[in-house]
């Protein structure tokens, strides 16, 4: 197993207040994201967020995923 895959099980593990903390600490470690496009993300994470815990955003397991991106990618 990878460090990345590794990783991404680990950060699926944890909460989602956590989680979208985590995303704002790697946005920033590439020089800190501009703040309006930081709160875009914020916001967009926030609905996407909420539309799993309503029940309307679709779920896909981690080996599915990668196989609907390996097959666009011609891998």
């Amino acid at each position: 197993m990878t460090r990345i895959e590794v990783l991404t099980r680990e950060e699926a593990a944890l909460p989602k207040t956590e989680r979208l903390e985590l995303v704002r600490v790697l946005l920033d470690l590439d020089g800190g994201a501009v703040a309006e496009t930081e709160e875009t993300w914020d916001e967009e994470i926030r609905a996407q967020v909420k539309a799993g815990d309503q029940g309307r955003a679709a779920s896909v397991s981690l080996d599915e995923l990668r196989r609907e991106i390996g097959g666009r990618s011609g891998a």
